[in-house]
């Protein structure tokens, strides 16, 4: 029976890595080559060439550097309008404390839909904003709503200390509540910013400014784009139909390329996890279990 579990969590776990592996493999594999079929563990002509095509982009970088202000500005900007809210939501003397809570919660379950929102956008004049990535996500419900919790079962005699000691409310906030809610700082950020860092579909929206798209939408594009291209019959996928300027060469392909992309778009948020893996369990279950 446990030689069973085992095996079934090994076929499990290939499962869920191989199609990562086999994208890293043709990444670093020329197109062409991959073109041919065969190419499934390990590169049959290794070549860098898919990087230095994708690094030698400048709407790639311009992707890339997009996509990098927006997650590190939309995290900072959401954790602490969030927290702050979450720090006035845990007191019990707020005036209207529960129609508050009454009124964020249905915004968790009710939304006024894609058009509505559209227009709201716009009449906001974020269309072609930079802002309409960082304003429509500062506050999360459901983030408030752990941030709250957390911060209820804090002593209530630290507070009480820090305010005979002439802190005020700004300064309790700022020196006490925050720095004692690392873990689940940690956790919920890096949750924000896994949602800005992958979020493609605001930006086909909001944005039709070539220079403000994030990476994901770009890289989205180029994956249609290769769809098209398979589906036309053009089996190789060539670059230039891709509108890349900096693809010159002839070993390069569209899905050599896209490969390359996805994981240079992957591994930096990837990178982050095992710095902040300590405090999911942590950071969540405080956070979430008592009220």
């Amino acid at each position: 029976m446990i030689v069973a579990i085992y095996v079934f969590l090994i076929l499990l776990s290939f499962t869920a890595l191989y199609p990562f592996w086999n994208t890293l493999i043709v990444s670093l594999n020329e197109g062409l080559d991959t073109a041919k079929g065969g190419v499934t563990f390990w590169p049959r002509a290794f070549t860098l060439s898919n990087y230095s095509t994708v690094f030698a982009d400048d709407k790639l970088l311009n992707a890339f550097m997009i996509t990098i202000l927006r997650t590190v500005i939309g995290t900072i900007s959401a954790i602490f309008m969030t927290t702050m809210l979450a720090y006035g939501m845990s007191k019990s003397y707020l005036i209207g404390r529960k129609f508050f809570t009454i009124f964020f919660i249905v915004t968790m379950y009710f939304g006024g839909g894609l058009i509505p929102t559209f227009l709201l956008i716009k009449s906001l004049g974020l269309m072609n904003n930079f802002l309409v990535f960082i304003i429509p996500g500062l506050i999360s419900v459901w983030n408030m709503i752990i941030f709250r919790t957390f911060f209820k079962s804090l002593p209530a005699g630290l507070e009480e200390s820090a305010q005979i000691d002439g802190c005020s409310n700004w300064g309790v906030y700022l020196k006490i509540i925050l720095p004692l809610s690392g873990p689940v700082i940690a956790t919920l950020g890096l949750f924000t910013a896994i949602a800005h860092w992958n979020d493609w579909f605001a930006p086909t929206i909001y944005i039709t400014n070539q220079d403000l798209m994030p990476v994901q939408t770009v890289l989205r594009r180029l994956l249609n784009a290769n769809l098209f291209n398979e589906a036309s019959g053009n089996s190789t996928g060539t670059i230039n139909s891709l509108t890349l300027e900096t693809a010159s060469k002839k070993s390069l392909t569209s899905k050599s390329l896209i490969s390359a992309t996805i994981m240079v778009v992957s591994l930096p948020i990837i990178a982050v996890y095992p710095f902040v893996q300590k405090y999911f369990v942590k950071g969540v279950m405080v956070g979430s279990l008592k009220e």
